[in-house]
């Protein structure tokens, strides 16, 4: 799941710091990474990736677009639609379609409706509200709280380009599901399940574990796992009635 990095070790340490404080300096920075602030400096103002997930006030104080703190403040602006679990399941379907139809043209996503897109997203809608019933079942109220993000579309320049369909935010991890309306495991959409991972890697933070699935909503009874291209690292892939099994296999609510 590492390959694919765009970014240096220290542009990470340098972003994720700023992404986990209020608003630092580039002395502040250096010191906090031991770091000289020259050097500090040179990289803000150079890297694609403060360029393009940080912002700097009139003060100097440098920012995150996205705060690497739990719920994730910054998410919103990126997103169709994003809230906790309990926002969304007190939500009506026509409610919540029109807010996410709202926020997709915001973020610039295309909602070209001919290959049915809107089914799409009301499909994706029900297996949300399906998974999180049988978690709830599994292991109490806690999922209520975790965060909930429909069309994620962070692409700001050439190197940032997340198009998650959902991420499940949760103390620790985040559950990337991408969602496909079919019955049979394609190879290449495995790679593209997983191919997000580096950048929510650098989005989230190193402390975040980036945990992508592939669901085939038109399948039934489905859960294992697959090979991600010729790499000996495994996707988990499941239909929508055995999504909770990615869950649970990650967080062991049955074990």
């Amino acid at each position: 799941m590492q390959q694919g990095r765009r970014f240096s070790d220290t542009e990470q340490r340098v972003y994720s710091r700023i992404a986990r404080g209020s608003g630092l300096k580039a002395r502040e920075i250096g010191a906090m990474l031991n770091l000289d602030k020259a050097e500090v400096s040179r990289l803000l103002v150079s890297s694609a990736l403060m360029r393009e997930l940080c912002y700097q006030d009139r003060e100097y104080r440098w920012h995150a677009l996205v705060r690497q703190q739990f719920p994730h403040e910054g998410l919103r602006e990126f997103s169709g639609w994003s809230g906790l679990v309990r926002e969304f399941q007190a939500q009506g379907e026509a409610q919540w379609l029109e807010q996410l139809q709202e926020g997709c043209r915001r973020v610039g996503r295309n909602l070209n409706d001919t290959r049915g897109l809107f089914h799409s997203f009301l499909d994706c809608r029900q297996t949300m509200l399906s998974l999180f019933a049988d978690l709830e079942a599994m292991a109490g109220s806690a999922c209520r709280d975790w965060e909930l993000v429909f069309e994620m579309r962070l692409n700001r320049a050439r190197y940032i380009r997340v198009y998650a369909d959902v991420l499940v935010l949760t103390p620790g991890k985040a559950f990337s599901l991408e969602f496909k309306m079919k019955r049979e495991i394609d190879p290449e959409e495995v790679l593209q399940a997983a191919k997000y991972v580096p950048y929510l890697e650098i989005l989230l933070g190193r402390d975040t574990d980036i945990l992508p699935a592939l669901v085939l909503t038109g399948a039934s009874d489905l859960f294992g796992f697959v090979p991600i291209g010729s790499t000996d690292q495994q996707l988990p892939v499941c239909s929508g009635d055995m999504l909770f099994n990615v869950f649970n296999e990650y967080m062991g609510f049955l074990a």
